[in-house]
């Protein structure tokens, strides 16, 4: 019996082995939550500024002003998420022992950016064009459609938080006008929501 246990034990530590070799496991549940509030709190400066344009008389460049006021409020929320999740992963990454930068996390960089790039481009052209009330829904729909593609590179929960941002986006299409309330439950409310669920089944020793 003794010996059939070892046997079972020897099989499940080949399966970690394989299992820590072909996906990356060093994702911070905590960076999931604090891009969760960042997103919160750039959806709040976001409403702001489209309550005090819409509170001033409509001007010609009233629209120009908007996209650059957003733009500047995405692109802080944006480089402070990726600069936590990135100190936090690569915390994760020695608490754990493994290689941060390997064949496995190329695979994911490569799965996540292709549909990212695409849909950020997408998104500029919607801009170009004066399509301001799906470019919400298409960040959602192409940031959900990212993390589908790269979950099979790491853990498979990233998969449904795909999922729901995909959900997410689909209802804020039929919802034009509303883009900005489903932007900070997908980016905002889901984050920290599937943060706490990485990190007390992860991380939480």
């Amino acid at each position: 019996m003794t010996e059939e246990k070892e046997h079972l034990q020897a099989l499940t530590d080949i399966r970690s082995m394989m299992e820590r070799s072909s996906r990356f496991i060093s994702l911070s549940g905590l960076s999931g939550i604090f891009s969760g509030i960042f997103a919160l709190i750039g959806a709040y400066v976001a409403y702001l500024i489209l309550i005090n344009i819409s509170l001033r008389d409509w001007k010609a460049d009233s629209f120009n002003d908007v996209i650059t006021y957003l733009f500047i409020d995405a692109a802080v929320v944006l480089i402070a998420s990726l600069t936590v999740g990135t100190l936090l992963t690569i915390r994760n990454s020695k608490k754990k022992g493994v290689k941060i930068w390997d064949k496995t996390s190329k695979r994911l960089l490569i799965n996540l950016m292709i549909p990212l790039v695409t849909g950020g481009l997408f998104c500029l052209v919607m801009l170009y064009h004066g399509i301001i009330g799906l470019v919400a829904p298409a960040t959602l729909i192409f940031y959900g459609l990212a993390l589908i593609n790269a979950s099979k590179y790491t853990y498979n929960d990233i998969r449904y938080l795909g999922i729901c941002e995909i959900v997410l986006g689909l209802c804020a299409s039929l919802n034009v006008g509303y883009g900005l309330y489903f932007w900070a439950a997908g980016f905002g409310l889901l984050h920290i929501i599937y943060g706490a669920v990485m990190y007390f089944k992860y991380e939480r020793n």
